[in-house]
């Protein structure tokens, strides 16, 4: 379970799903715009995004990430946030929020209301070899496509290249799928 105490040191990710009428999606898309706007003049703001499963779709999937727990609290208990949800009553629907924290986020069990909470995260050896299960082939990948065009540069910018390739690969793509596919294994 997501702990603000435990997590205050963490960047923490939060996904939230809005729904709202189709017909009403530019008024939908200037709300959005303007959250991010607000969001972005808190201190700890790392960034937003929002998408649509398809063109005429009433769901929005948003996330937006601080850079700690504290950082976050400051914006979700701000005038300008209570005053940004409120402007959109009558309109747009909560349906669900998700918070997450450091890597283990990925390995914790669902906050999704219909999801028994008694699960545990898996053992610490258990996610490292999660991980690594996901790192090793995406490492490799990367060494053999990146490494041509990275020669000649200094170890700290190869590997900072790298890094900064590699995470929003490994966070959004891989380790979804990997512990998706490893959860019986996981849940043992």
């Amino acid at each position: 379970m997501w702990d603000m105490k435990s997590s205050t040191q963490l960047p923490v990710t939060v996904a939230i799903t809005r729904r709202a009428d189709p017909s009403r999606t530019a008024e939908m898309d200037a709300w959005v715009r303007a959250g991010a706007s607000l969001a972005e003049d808190f201190p700890g703001f790392l960034g937003t995004g929002w998408v649509r499963p398809e063109p005429g779709s009433a769901e929005w999937h948003m996330l937006y990430r601080f850079a700690d727990a504290n950082a976050l609290n400051d914006w979700e208990e701000s005038p300008q946030r209570r005053w940004w949800l409120t402007s959109a009553e009558g309109f747009v629907e909560h349906t669900r929020v998700e918070k997450r924290s450091g890597i283990e986020g990925w390995f914790e069990p669902s906050r999704e209301p219909h999801v028994k909470q008694e699960e545990k995260a898996p053992a610490r050896w258990k996610q490292a070899t999660t991980i690594w299960l996901g790192f090793f082939p995406v490492s490799l990948l990367a060494a053999w496509l990146l490494a041509p065009h990275l020669e000649g540069l200094h170890m700290i910018v190869r590997t900072l290249i790298t890094t900064l390739v590699l995470t929003p690969i490994m966070t959004y793509l891989v380790l979804p799928r990997v512990t998706r596919v490893l959860q019986p294994w996981l849940k043992r």
